[in-house]
């Protein structure tokens, strides 16, 4: 199934379904509703399908199934609807660093702009080649390794994430990432893919500049990646069982219709049971849970050094998932900037 969050009007986000090629959603309550005569709490949010496992999972395709033909009341157009992320507010996020390919590049790219501050700028890229400056570190080859993106900046497709005021240098990330399922503890990474639920596709907006400045701490990229809008996610949440093979898909960005890169999820170096297993040392997953896959080789403005302009407008493709769409702008003037003029 094709699970999303969605909004008409000025009702209260509802879970549902897309059908039809995605041109029409089946309100997964409603449904249910018309046809028992009663509300199912299995099938409140998405995240409660997600919790509710493979009897919450097996009622939703139920309610599916019958959609059109018993209860076609509850089905509503996708463009009279406005999609939130599948699950608006994850229980937690971690995101990955799993494909080399963009490590090597953005790193190799973030020395150059380094150097070209400095004197001699072929003498000092040379210098901090020989001294592993904005290397891949060795961590990175020993262990899968993430950092917490904030929950409350998810944000759904076709919303517009507000430039961060503090930014010159605003990147986009072609990244996907899966949900936990089953809850979970110590899993073994052999056992790891029966614990996914579903996966859909994210965007995670970068302010590089401030990136650059905060990540010499060593406590992670902080305000380059935390702010309002900075986390897209969607178009829709795909059920694992219609993705069997989550290391074959093809993956492209385009910006103002133009391709900026492509790749393939085949290229992962750590895979997300690599991820999982990690994680659940000692610790357990919960359902609902995300975690994103990092970025794909090619899938970012830093390693081709071409950066967004407001008004920019960003799709991130992944095959079998959908296209998640924003457009980047300024934020509206402030009182005090306002009276400053």
């Amino acid at each position: 199934m094709r699970l999303v969050t969605f909004v008409t009007g000025r009702g209260r986000p509802r879970a549902g379904a897309l059908v039809e090629r995605d041109r029409r959603i089946v309100d997964l309550q409603a449904a249910h509703r018309s046809r028992y005569g009663r509300a199912a709490p299995r099938l409140a949010s998405v995240l409660a399908i997600a919790e509710g496992g493979a009897a919450a999972l097996e009622l939703a395709r139920d309610v599916v199934r019958g959609a059109a033909r018993r209860t076609p009341e509850a089905l509503v157009p996708r463009a009279s609807a406005r999609l939130l992320a599948p699950i608006p507010q994850p229980p937690q996020m971690r995101d990955f660093l799993c494909f080399e390919k963009h490590l090597v590049q953005a790193f190799e790219q973030a020395r150059r702009v380094r150097a070209s501050l400095a004197p001699d700028p072929e003498a000092a890229l040379r210098e901090m080649q020989a001294q592993g400056i904005l290397a891949v570190p060795k961590t990175w080859y020993e262990r899968p390794i993430y950092y917490h993106p904030s929950r409350f900046a998810v944000i759904g497709t076709e919303v517009d994430v507000e430039w961060p005021r503090y930014s010159e240098r605003l990147d986009f990330e072609l990244e996907f990432g899966c949900y936990i399922g089953t809850p979970g503890k110590d899993i073994a990474a052999s056992d790891a893919r029966a614990h996914v639920f579903g996966y859909t596709i994210f965007n995670d907006f970068s302010a590089r500049d401030e990136q650059t400045l905060e990540m010499p701490g060593q406590l992670g990229p902080g305000k380059g990646k935390d702010f309002d809008g900075a986390n897209a996610m969607g178009p829709c949440l795909v059920t694992a069982d219609e993705i069997p093979d989550p290391y074959d898909l093809d993956m492209v960005v385009r910006v103002n219709g133009e391709e900026w890169g492509r790749g393939n999820s085949g290229a992962m170096h750590w895979k997300f049971e690599d991820c999982i297993a990690h994680v659940s040392r000692s610790e357990t997953l919960h359902a609902g849970e995300f975690l994103g896959s990092g970025t794909v080789g090619d899938g970012c403005g830093l390693e081709h050094l071409r950066f967004l302009s407001p008004g920019d407008v960003v799709e991130l493709e992944v095959e079998r998932i959908g296209v998640l769409r924003n457009r980047v702008v300024r934020p509206p003037s402030t009182p005090a900037a306002r009276s400053a003029r």
